[in-house]
């Protein structure tokens, strides 16, 4: 599975941007896709998944803020992100995990991915 994620750039506090991931390759293994992001100095941190049941996850911190959906036809995940304050800054990471008992229990967690794509960058300014 490989995931091309896009759609990072430059915005002003308290606006909005959305971010793709696209998932090709051998996607009939997939369950749930997620974001992650990581700020400078910080570990990666879960942000928000779905799976193809339609449940939603989220941080506490963007509940209300963003939004993720999912296109089954296109194979991709999009993430609607609003209201984006400083600290949304990071280098955000699509992820996609494989339909197993374990990696719905750790869909919140790192672990709960197979398959990592490659990071955009999302810059909150002031």
């Amino acid at each position: 599975v490989q995931l091309q994620a896009s759609g990072g750039g430059l915005v002003q506090a308290g606006g909005s941007l959305r971010l793709s991931c696209a998932a090709s390759g051998r996607t009939v293994s997939i369950y749930h896709m997620g974001w992650f992001r990581q700020a400078p100095g910080k570990e990666r941190e879960f942000v928000a998944a779905i799976n193809w049941s339609g449940s939603t996850y989220y941080r506490g911190s963007v509940e209300g803020r963003f939004t993720i959906s999912r296109d089954g036809t296109k194979n991709t995940v999009y993430l609607q992100m609003s209201s984006l304050k400083l600290e949304d800054t990071a280098v955000y990471h699509c992820a996609a995990g494989d339909d197993t008992e374990d990696n719905a229990r750790w869909v919140r967690y790192r672990r709960g991915y197979n398959h990592w794509g490659q990071g955009t960058l999302v810059t909150v300014s002031s």
